[in-house]
């Protein structure tokens, strides 16, 4: 399995007007998890969303990609 750089993010059973409508959500609540954060404690709930997120891909593979490809983009 490669990893898939298509827009893929919803909600199951919610439609959307616009493809890029689902992606403002996430980036909306991203931010808001941070909201009354100090530096250290938001970075310390990113390492744990990184961990909680690959741990559910769980595909060494994918996860290699996704770490090659965000680093290439610095």
């Amino acid at each position: 399995m490669s990893i898939n750089l298509r827009p893929n993010l919803g909600e199951q059973g919610k439609r959307y007007i616009r493809a890029y409508t689902p992606g403002d959500d996430f980036y909306e609540e991203l931010i808001e998890l941070h909201r009354d954060l100090s530096d250290e404690q938001s970075a310390q709930v990113n390492a744990r969303l990184i961990l909680l997120l690959a741990n559910h891909i769980g595909d060494l593979a994918v996860l290699r990609e996704a770490m090659a490809i965000a680093r290439k983009h610095l």
